[in-house]
């Protein structure tokens, strides 16, 4: 049914479950919602997985040290 949707509206790729899947986890996380959230979303069992999805995760605003840090300093 996805194949054929996407056909119908012309995408050019291949669309299947898993990519409206990994769309899904990919934007939540995007979105700022709590990895453990996401997890529970993705239905993984390990955060490891589901971590593969978080495109951001090399921004370093979101590092666990600038959130203490931050917390230290007051902000």
């Amino acid at each position: 049914m996805v194949q054929r949707i996407a056909r119908a509206a012309a995408i050019p790729r291949h669309i299947s479950p898993h990519s409206l899947r990994h769309a899904a986890i990919t934007n939540a996380l995007d979105a700022g919602v709590p990895l453990r959230d996401a997890q529970i979303l993705a239905r993984h069992a390990d955060p490891r997985t589901t971590e593969h999805y978080d495109r951001a995760r090399g921004n370093l605003d979101r590092h666990g040290v600038h959130f203490l840090t931050a917390y230290v300093a007051g902000v």
